[in-house]
Order: C-alpha cells, then structure tokens, then sequence
C-alpha cells in the first residue's frame, strides 16, 4: 500500500516528493456515463488528480437516508479516478457552497430553529455525525493507504470566511479520524485577513484560494504557515453565472501565466473549475448580497473542459504550461463534431392549473407559510389558494422567490423577489391562485438556509387574510411518454402560435442513439425542460444562457420524448436542437 504525507516542504508519496496537479469535476453535476470521459481528459491535460466536493443535501434528501446510486455513486466516481491512474481529493464539508442549492446543506435541518449550523450546536453536530457515518466508509476504502486514489480530505470549506468555532472544526477531524480516515487533512480560505487562522486548527495542513496574484497570495499564506508544501486549493480560472448578466470568461493566455507562476513557485495546485459540469433540475444556487441573484443551469464556469466536456484554448494554454514543468501525455482529445441541427414542434399542451389533482392534496393552512412547513417539499413549485370575498391590494411578507397570480384562471401579474416586490392589485373577489417557484437556494451568506414560498402576513388592504391551501407541485422528475398520467391529457396543437403558461406542453424527436445536443428555446420564456423524464435545468429568456445541455446517455435509440415547463407562454411551438451550446455574450 502506498503512503501520502505533509512533508517540511514538499507534500510525499511513498516517502518522495509529490506535486499535487489536480482538476475539480463534481461528479453530481455530470452524468454518470460521462464521468470516466471527463476523468481521462483531466489526465490528458498533465493532470495527476481530481477533487470533488460531496453535496449532503443530495445525498441525504430527508433524515436518515443516503442515496449513493447513479449521479451519485461517489465510491464508482472514485473507482474511475483510480484506474485512470489518479488521485483523489475529497471535500465533504459539511457546508460545500459550489453556486449550489443551498451550499450544500439539507433544507430539512433547517426546520429545527434551535439548530446552530456550521458550529458546535449538539443538534447540527448530530445531523453531521449521521451524515458522516454514512459518507466516511466509503472514502475510508478508497484510501490511498488502503489501495485507493484518495489521498486528502477536507475539513468543512473555507470556514475562516464564515466562523471560528474551534471546538467545531475539532469535532470534524475527531469524527473523521474516529472513522478511520488516516490521510493528511487540510482545510482551505481566502489569504485575506484572518480567514485562514480563524477557519483551521494547528495540526491541519492550510491552502488558499485565489485565482489571480499568485506569487503574493502564496506568500500570505507562507507567513500563516512556516512549513509545509504550498498549495492553491482552488485555483479560479473561471466564474459562474447568474441570469440576467453576462456569461463570465477569463483570458485564456492570462490565467495560463497565472498558472505558470504558481507551478515556478514549486506550489501545487487545483484547477477550479477543470470540468463545471451543469446544474441539472433545481440544483442551482443563488447569492443574495442585498439583491438575491440565482445562478444559471449551466456550471461551465469559463473552464478548460467546456461543460460538454471538450477541450477549450483555455485547456491547451494549461497544458503548455503544466508541459513546463511536468511530462504530459501526447495525446489530446478531439474538437467537439459538428451535429445536426434539427426543429421539433410541440404537438400537444395542457393547462399546469388543470392537472393539480394529479399533485396530490392541499393542506389548509390559516396564512401563508413555508411551503416546506406544509408540504415537506424543498425545490421546486408549489400553489398557494385562497378564496377572496373582495378585491384590493394585497401584500405579502415576503415573496421567495417568484410568484405568479392567478384570478378564476386569469393571469394578474408576478412578484418578484429579486426586484423586491411584495404588492399586487387584485381586481375582485374570486379563486386566487399563486404559483410560486424556487430559484435556487441561497449558497453563501447569512441567508442560508432560508425557507421558501409566501412569506405571511398577508393583508388585504391592510387586513390580514386568513384561509389558504398549499399544495407541492412535483416537477423534478417526470414521466412524460404517452402512457403518462399528464400526456393522456394534453391538447393537440396544430403548431402554430405558442403556448400559453403555466403549462406542459409534449414533442417527440427521433435519434440514431445516444449523442449529445443542445436544445435552444428562442421564443420560449422561462421555464424547465424535460428529456425522457430527466429534468435538464431551467431555460429563461433574459439570458445569458441560450442553450440547455442535454448529455447524449439520455438519448434513445428511436422515438424520445421532450417536455417543456413553460411559466409565462411561448411565441412559437418550436424548439431547436442546434450544433452547439450557447452561453451567451462573454464578459468584456
């Protein structure tokens, strides 16, 4: 077996120097059958390892469970890394923020107000233990030491930017070591002020993150640590995106000098993002620094392997670089192919408000709460129903985080909670329905955690009312082929037109078998689209992203099945596979 240590200046593998060149794939944001794809060109590249980040919420979606099948099989993932003949890094956190839904955190421990998150609270500490038994034997096998990849683990993530709770950090490396975990532990943080002191414990190995003045942030973090290998834990060669914005990129030639300058410096390093990746269904995150602000489907993130998975000039000026300094292999992957373009028509919609029996009952509540406090729901949809006896102005809390109104049917409008909206004029008295949608938990701040839904009171003119139902829509996954409980009760389109929303509307397309494409929605609104159930992200108009990626291993040989969630209404019952994705305009 082989061993991997904190050595005075250099970080040893069996005793001998090793310098870490690894690449940050999120295995839960790539499809499985794509993972030893993105592995290998991670190799091809002079990579010698790959870290990910392990999502808790993901895997424990309610207490008591961990799910470790498909996008989630963590112990294949690692398997495939090791017979590339690579290493692994693992960053469990507990908190992993990585623009996603919640950083990480299961909104289910959030429905416990005396629970103290990322801290030394009994009732978190608890939640994590759990979590940990689960997670820890899966990486303990998989040890270098032990015949595996994996030779670093992580202790929480960039905690010195949120906390300095000593006894908690304690706790996780006692918790780990208890189950085994016998590998060099290391925590990272931002080289700014105390950030590194405050979010490590003496015995653990400090790294930083920063994607720009290398030289100068390696030397921030030498005076924080006299000994030790120098290491960039997340190198930012990228950024990601939220709507409404451009689509971030970094020059390709600058972060390259960037890099070369931390390999001179005799540091290793890992490359944020190698591989983004994308946030299928409703994964994505948001920040809230005073204006919440969603993050897009894609996780591209300006990266050297595009979120397709091929090679960028980004991934050739790297590998010049790394060649500098380290044998690369001579092969290099293929430019992506060129696919066919095609347009596929919706045939058949139906009203989303026609079908809300199919969603199962509605509890009755006095006013508007959380949908999770009623439902048990945390992504997604759910409608909120109230009958009024009158018109006026109503007002709300809070809206988390879009809201659509209805009237006996009608549309009046939408509140949302980006631009700080919380009043809407209701016409007359009637059935008032209110879609609202969850955009993405909160995955950086103090907003963490934060429920969603209507946020009471609410006060018709002034006076509170009272009476509501709250029913969860669940859209993550669904069966939408021609036996399904919702395509059996669509009408057909003749094609011209659009569609009105909130709706479901259905199209087939033919495929030669599994290949990958790239839907664009010119003309559709904002919504969610389906391929053969599989829920691909959300699409929105604004932008920047005009493309939703659709990896090939969920194409069928034969007839497929596209489904559409449009909230607002389309122009066109058209939908386009095109060569190639969009991301839209880059920053300049």
């Amino acid at each position: 077996m082989d061993t991997f240590a904190i050595g005075d200046r250099h970080f040893l593998l069996n005793g001998e120097p090793f310098r870490i060149l690894s690449g940050a794939i999120h295995y839960f944001r790539v499809h499985p059958d794509l993972w030893e794809d993105r592995i290998r060109k991670a190799r091809l590249m002079g990579l010698n390892t790959i870290e990910t980040y392990v999502p808790w919420n993901e895997h424990s979606p309610a207490p008591g469970t961990f799910l470790v099948e498909e996008q989630l099989d963590l112990g294949r993932f690692l398997d495939l890394v090791a017979a590339e003949g690579m290493r692994a890094i693992v960053r469990p956190g507990p908190y992993i923020c990585a623009e996603w839904d919640n950083g990480g955190l299961p909104a289910w421990l959030f429905s416990d107000p005396t629970v103290g998150v990322r801290s030394s609270e009994p009732g978190y500490l608890a939640a994590v233990g759990s979590y940990f038994d689960a997670l820890l034997p899966l990486v303990v096998e998989r040890q270098v030491t032990r015949g595996g990849p994996v030779i670093l683990l992580q202790i929480e993530n960039e905690y010195g930017a949120y906390g300095s709770d000593k006894a908690y950090l304690q706790y996780l490396v006692d918790l780990v070591k208890r189950h085994g975990v016998d590998i060099p532990l290391f925590t990272c943080d931002q080289p700014f002020g105390t950030m590194i002191e405050d979010g490590s414990l003496p015995e653990l190995h400090k790294t930083a993150t920063f994607g720009s003045r290398s030289l100068e942030r390696l030397a921030f973090l030498r005076e924080r640590q006299p000994t030790g290998p120098l290491m960039c834990a997340e190198f930012w060669n990228g950024w990601f995106d939220n709507w409404g914005t451009h689509h971030h990129t970094t020059d390709a030639a600058a972060s390259a000098a960037e890099l070369d300058s931390l390999l001179s410096a005799g540091a290793s390093v890992n490359i944020y993002m190698f591989h983004g990746g994308t946030n299928f269904g409703f994964t994505n995150g948001a920040n809230d620094k005073g204006i919440y602000e969603p993050t897009i489907t894609s996780y591209d993130y300006d990266a050297p392997l595009s979120e397709d998975g091929h090679p960028t000039a980004k991934y050739f000026a790297f590998r010049d670089v790394i060649a500098r300094h380290f044998p690369v292999p001579a092969e290099v992957p293929a430019a992506r192919p060129l696919q066919p373009e095609s347009v596929v028509t919706v045939r058949s919609t139906l009203p989303l408000l026609s079908v809300l029996d199919g969603f199962g009952s509605a509890p009755e509540v006095a006013g508007p709460v959380p949908t999770s406090e009623v439902t048990g729901q945390y992504r997604g949809f759910c409608l909120y129903e109230c009958t009024l006896d009158r018109g006026g102005v109503l007002a709300f809390g809070e809206v988390r985080d879009r809201a659509q109104f209805f009237l006996d049917g009608l549309p009046l409008g939408t509140l949302s909670r980006e631009l700080g909206e919380r009043a809407i004029v209701i016409p007359s008295g009637g059935m008032l329905q209110v879609l609202v949608e969850d955009q993405g938990k909160v995955n950086y701040g103090p907003r963490i955690g934060e429920s969603k839904g209507l946020i009471g009171p609410a006060a018709l003119d002034g006076d509170e009312l009272i009476g509501w139902q709250i029913r969860a829509l669940d859209l993550e996954y669904l069966d939408f082929d021609g036996a399904g409980p919702f395509t059996a009760l669509a009408a057909e389109l003749d094609g011209s037109g659009g569609v009105a929303g909130p709706s479901l509307s259905f199209a087939t397309f033919e495929a030669d078998g599994p290949e990958d494409r790239y839907l664009r929605l010119d003309g559709w609104t904002k919504g969610n689209a389906y391929v053969n159930g599989f829920n691909l992200g959300r699409y929105w108009s604004r932008g920047p992203q005009r493309t939703l990626y659709v990896p090939g291993p969920l194409i069928r040989k034969g007839r497929n099945v596209l489904a559409i969630l449009e909230l607002q209404g389309s122009a066109t019952c058209d939908v386009r596979f095109v060569s190639g994705p969009d991301l839209g305009p880059d920053e300049k």
